[in-house]
């Protein structure tokens, strides 16, 4: 990929873009071990029957390996995205198992986000439902990831993947103020955090904090959503594998570590 990004004592110091630098290994050693499972947009590699849970639903694709990913979506989006589609054809090509949680909202044709507490414990409900095995895991997208930032440490999650972290809303109050960071839910994770950020994102750019864990990879000319521009050299779905492909590799390590610990 063109471009660096990488930390120096926990801040940013170059918003340029490298995987080498910014994620030390090879892009396909993220890939599938098996290449033929390719990721399907719209469709999740063996789902099976959902499960209520809280007024949620909760769709499983069981794994092999000792360990699950829950999935949490975004505000105006679901857990059938072609960023998700592509992260679980990664992770369930490994054996470990991937859990999507679709918000009681949105169940009921709802457009308006529950309230965070609301949200909160929905997720804790899809964790209890799932019950063993270990470790966890969290994937979270936007909203998602703010939940997720909410809930792991007490639900002793191994680690956070934060797809588009929402850190400052764009835009003013109908008072003319400025909205409210996000900075605390980020700081007050308590978990190791992989933050995969747009480079163009409009919610900002979080920064890296080794002390509490943190991580960041920027994706070069990508937006919230991880879409990019051809005028940027980058086609059509690029940003989105790319924050796939580094999201699975970075969990996949999570989950190992907190396996052999």
């Amino acid at each position: 990929m063109r471009g660096k990004s990488h930390t120096q004592g926990g801040s940013l110091t170059d918003s340029r873009l490298d995987h080498a630098v910014s994620f030390p290994v090879r892009a396909d050693r993220c890939a599938p071990d098996s290449p033929s499972t390719a990721a399907d947009p719209g469709q999740v590699p063996g789902d099976g029957a959902p499960t209520a849970v809280d007024g949620g639903r909760l769709l499983v694709v069981p794994g092999t390996a000792e360990s699950t990913v829950l999935f949490l979506h975004g505000a105006g989006t679901g857990t059938d995205t072609p960023l998700f589609v592509q992260l679980a054809a990664y992770l369930t090509s490994v054996g470990v198992q991937v859990a999507r949680l679709e918000m009681p909202y949105r169940v009921a044709g709802r457009r308006a986000p529950d309230r965070p507490a609301r949200l909160d414990a929905v997720a804790i409900a899809a964790v209890e439902a799932l019950g063993p095995p270990r470790p966890l895991a969290f994937a979270g997208a936007s909203m998602g990831s703010r939940v997720a930032m909410r809930v792991a440490a007490g639900l002793e999650a191994c680690g956070v993947l934060a797809l588009g972290f929402p850190l400052q809303p764009p835009g003013t109050t109908p008072a003319g103020k400025t909205r409210p960071s996000r900075q605390d839910e980020l700081d007050g994770a308590g978990v190791p955090v992989l933050v995969v950020q747009g480079e163009r994102d409009s919610f900002g750019r979080p920064r890296p904090d080794p002390e509490l864990g943190r991580e960041i990879h920027l994706v070069a000319g990508a937006d919230h959503s991880f879409q990019t521009r051809r005028r940027d050299a980058r086609p059509p779905g690029e940003g989105v594998a790319e924050a796939a492909r580094v999201g699975a590799f970075w969990l996949r390590g999570r989950l190992r570590e907190s396996s052999a610990g």
